[in-house]
Parts: structure tokens; sequence; C-alpha cells
């Protein structure tokens, strides 16, 4: 918070006090010339020689073995940035940020490669997610949290960039496939299809299926925090704008085994399971026609391997 203060003059007051310091300021003006010439004079006469070493310094990053295997699985098989160091022109200044731990970075690097490069590696191909996953990722240690109550798990940013937030608290949420999908893999795979949508959009009709349902920042509050999936949405954020509801639906999707899609949709009733099919059919679509990525197929690899990082049958730490 900032307070100003101001004085305040008559007019007779303010007209003299103005020409006295216009005086000042332009005599103050010429004694700043004189005495600059004065030194430039006096530093040419010295025969002093300008040195070639700049007074400018850089820090100099030292390289550790998470850095090289970070060359080695991201840089140089997908160009991709994977920053997990602090940098003040990545972060939102509208929030409180920390940096992540470098440990859970280590493990978050492992789960993006594992569940989101590598699977849409083996569904769409190698080239599908050089092409299109986004060529940096910086990693935060904490939520942004938001003053409605609510917090950001991630963002993605004009096609080039993924924020990962919250990283501190990945430990926790590991053997846990809803928490983890929650709070990490769900937002990996959300932000991505933002990054997707941006690179070509998705068809209008999707919008118009509950176009006049939606209702913004309103989503995380009554009565819009339940009946979602009954008014034809698969998530209460859903709900936000026809963007977020196409990430959703895409993420949700993969990101979860089909009982549990088959559980929402007896919970959803007839007309809620008619408007989420509708739009998981213009999804499925969008993803095979324009990017030649089969969902089903995406979504039983990310089962397995969702299941192999639960059940601890995936190193998160091994830097070899």
């Amino acid at each position: 918070m900032e307070i100003t203060r101001t004085m305040k003059k008559t007019g007779t007051a303010r007209l003299a006090d103005s020409a006295f310091s216009a005086v000042l300021t332009a005599a103050a003006r010429s004694i700043a010339v004189v005495a600059l010439a004065a030194l430039t004079l006096a530093a040419c006469s010295n025969g002093d020689e300008l040195s070639s070493e700049s007074v400018i310094t850089v820090d100099q990053q030292q390289y550790n073995d998470f850095d090289r295997w970070l060359q080695r699985n991201y840089v140089a098989p997908y160009n991709i940035r994977f920053k997990y160091r602090f940098e003040d022109n990545e972060s939102d200044k509208n929030y409180y940020t920390i940096p992540s731990r470098y440990e859970d970075a280590i493990k978050l690097a492992h789960l993006v490669k594992y569940m989101c490069l590598e699977a849409y590696d083996e569904v769409a191909g190698i080239d599908f997610t050089r092409a299109y996953f986004p060529k940096l990722i910086f990693t935060i240690g904490e939520w942004e949290y938001r003053n409605n109550g609510t917090y950001i798990l991630g963002t993605a940013e004009g096609g080039r960039k993924i924020l990962l937030s919250g990283t501190n608290y990945l430990e926790q949420y590991l053997g846990n496939a809803d928490d983890l999908n929650e709070y990490y893999l769900k937002t990996i795979h959300h932000e991505f299809t933002h990054i997707l949508n941006q690179t070509k959009d998705y068809p209008a009709d999707f919008q118009l299926i509950t176009g006049s349902s939606y209702v913004a920042d309103k989503w995380s509050e009554p009565p819009f925090d339940q009946g979602y999936l009954q008014r034809g949405f698969i998530s209460p954020y859903a709900q936000h704008s026809d963007k977020e509801d196409f990430a959703e639906m895409l993420s949700m999707f993969v990101c979860n085994s089909e009982t549990r899609w088959n559980q929402w949709m007896s919970e959803a009733g007839a007309e809620g399971e008619r408007l989420i099919t509708a739009k998981l059919d213009i999804v499925k679509d969008y993803m095979a026609d324009t990017f030649g990525t089969d969902l089903e197929k995406l979504r039983s690899s990310l089962q397995r391997r969702q299941r192999q990082v639960t059940n601890g049958y995936i190193d998160l730490t091994s830097l070899e």
C-alpha cells in the first residue's frame, strides 16, 4: 500500500515559489555541467586506459547432475528446457511464489517425461511431441493462491511455456492415483491441451453444447460447485468457459480409468451424460483429425503408466 501526501498553496505563493525554483534549477544544472567537464578533462589528462574487463558481473551457473540429466532427457530429444531454479522474469509477480525444492523438481521432471512426453511418443509418435509440446516448463514450489479461495495449479502461455506450481507438495501425493491426477498429471495434460488449441483451434460447435451455462470465476461458488455433472460439465472448473471446458474434457478423460468415467456418467443422468458425450466426441475427433492422436489409446497408455508410478515401479530419483 502506498500513501501520497500533497501540499497545497495559494496562487501568488505558488507562482513565486515556481520562479525561484526555476532559477535554482538552472543554476544547479550549470554547476553540474562545469563539474562534469572538469572531471572529464582530468580523467583524460591522467592518461588512464580503459580496462577490457567489464564492471558488470553475471552470476555463473554451476551445472550439476540434474542439469546434465535434463540435457540428455529433455533438451537433446525434445529441445525442451525444464527450469527448476527460480527466475523472477518467469514468475507471475501477482502471486507469492517460492522456488521448487531440488529433490521434488527431479521427481516432477521424471513424471512429466514418463506420464506425458513418452505417453504421447508412444501413441502419436515422437515427431508429434517434438513439434507441439511447449519448449519451456517452469516450476515453482508453492501454489498460486487467488483471493476467491482457489489456487492455480498451472498455466499455459502463448504456445511456448507451461508453468507447474506446487512442486514442493509432490511427495505426499505420489502414492495416491487420484491425488496425483488432481494436482499434477491432469494439470500437465490440461495445459498441453491449451497449447494444442493455441496451435489449431477446436470446432466452434463445442461451445454451443452448453454455451449459456458458463459462469466464469463463479465456478467454485454455490450453487455451481454442486450438480455440475447433471448440467453437462465433467468438473466444476469446466464451467468457467468453453476453453477450460475443452481442456478439462481431454485431461479428465485420459487421466482417469474407464470405470471412473462410467461412474461419472451414471451420476450425470441421461441429460448430463448426453451433453458430456457430445463434447467428448468433438474432443476425440479434434485430436484424431488434427493431430492423428487416438484418445482411447492415450488413456490406455496413461493408465498403465500411472499404475507403475503409484505402485513404485518407476524410479523418480535416478539421474543416470
